[in-house]
């Protein structure tokens, strides 16, 4: 159960814009986003920095969204994990692409500009941070330094993320739940605090 409750979408019209467009981009609205509305100006200042992170068009949207899902793993929030992986599935990624994202040094579906990405997004987010200059020596041979500086981006802005939700106990929405349910939970996923009320 959420330690702190969202506001209630009818006390926020001033953010229905923007809702709108994260429900064009991701079928709903996350709970985090209305209980940053508590903080003045937050949610306007944390969307404007998501959309230019998420969005910035220098590497693929379904790595963007794998990148988000195995810091977030490597983090323990799983709030971050339904959604980044739910995400991915809305983006169109392969199910079994998704289902197997940790068996990705590996697994003949990741390749190799994929596994430096996501080494570089599982080492990073943990405490202390791993990242290495191997990592960057591995990400420069596919991809450039304005890419490199979108992949380290993601990581960052998952690092808040993670320590919002999961502080928070974000309640997971339902699109994000059902989706893990059905491809995390064999992985070690469980919705735990994020569960909804019954």
């Amino acid at each position: 159960m959420a330690r702190i409750e969202p506001l209630p979408r009818s006390e926020l019209a001033q953010h229905e814009p923007t809702f709108q467009l994260i429900e064009q981009n991701m079928g709903f609205v996350p709970s985090s986003f209305p209980t940053m509305a508590r903080v003045p100006n937050l949610a306007e200042a944390f969307g404007a920095l998501a959309g230019t992170i998420m969005n910035a068009g220098l590497i693929d949207r379904g790595l963007v969204q794998f990148i988000a899902h195995v810091s977030s793993a490597a983090a323990g929030c799983m709030y971050c994990q339904a959604h980044t992986a739910a995400h991915a599935g809305h983006l169109g990624v392969d199910t079994d692409k998704i289902d197997n994202v940790w068996t990705f040094e590996t697994d003949d579906r990741f390749s190799a500009a994929e596994r430096a990405a996501l080494r570089l997004a599982r080492d990073a987010a943990q405490v202390p941070n791993l990242a290495t200059d191997t990592h960057f020596v591995d990400l420069a041979e596919h991809y450039n330094e304005a890419q490199v500086a979108q992949i380290v981006a993601v990581i960052s802005l998952f690092g808040y993320l993670n320590r919002w939700n999961d502080t928070m106990a974000t309640t997971l929405e339902p699109e994000p739940l059902e989706f893990a349910r059905h491809h995390l939970e064999g992985h070690g996923w469980i919705p735990g605090k994020h569960a909804p009320p019954e």
